[in-house]
């Protein structure tokens, strides 16, 4: 089945909306877009690919991995020509939460990269890589969110969103070498 993205990416809010109307987390969220730093070879590397992309993040404003990716992950797409970013609510799509479960966790933030045509190519989250496994590693031996979670504050507040960027360059980058991917070069 091809999932209807044209139809979703309609009722998907610009991020500054959602931003907006995040009411308990506005504040939160806002400090981080205002503070990222996207770096240049994350604009460089994307435009180079001459694409056009559609990122539709799944996304809740109380989750802390999504307020430390996703404005990063904004503000590169506002950089980017040819890309652009919305963001589904999670708790009002669980049909589309559904088909990026991780595991059998509801896990957010997932970035689902379409190309022009609203075509799925690729998708990324909840985590970066190495991290996912550090909070993997940390549940198997049974430690609690609250025991862990300043380490995963610390390696977010270190990283900046860089690999999360590195890690969907990575994405976007298959897509098109890819055949029929769908996605022009």
């Amino acid at each position: 089945m091809v999932w209807p993205f044209k139809d979703r990416w309609g009722s998907a809010l610009p991020f500054d909306q959602f931003v907006r109307e995040s009411t308990e987390h506005c504040a939160l969220w806002t400090g981080v877009y205002r503070t990222a730093q996207v770096p240049a070879w994350a604009v460089d590397e994307a435009a180079a690919m001459g694409a056009h992309f559609r990122l539709v993040v799944l996304a809740e404003d109380w989750c802390g991995d999504a307020s430390n990716t996703v404005p990063v992950i904004a503000k590169w797409a506002e950089l980017v020509p040819g890309l652009e970013l919305r963001v589904l609510r999670r708790d009002q799509h669980p049909d589309v939460m559904d088909r990026y479960l991780t595991g059998t966790a509801r896990s957010i933030p997932v970035v689902i990269v379409l190309n022009e045509d609203f075509e799925e190519i690729g998708r990324w989250g909840p985590r970066p890589r190495d991290l996912q496994e550090f909070v993997t590693a940390q549940r198997a031996l049974g430690r609690e969110k609250k025991e862990y979670y300043p380490d995963v504050r610390r390696w977010y507040a270190k990283d900046k969103g860089h690999t999360t960027l590195r890690e969907l360059l990575t994405v976007m980058g298959r897509a098109l070498h890819t055949a029929g991917a769908g996605v022009p070069g």
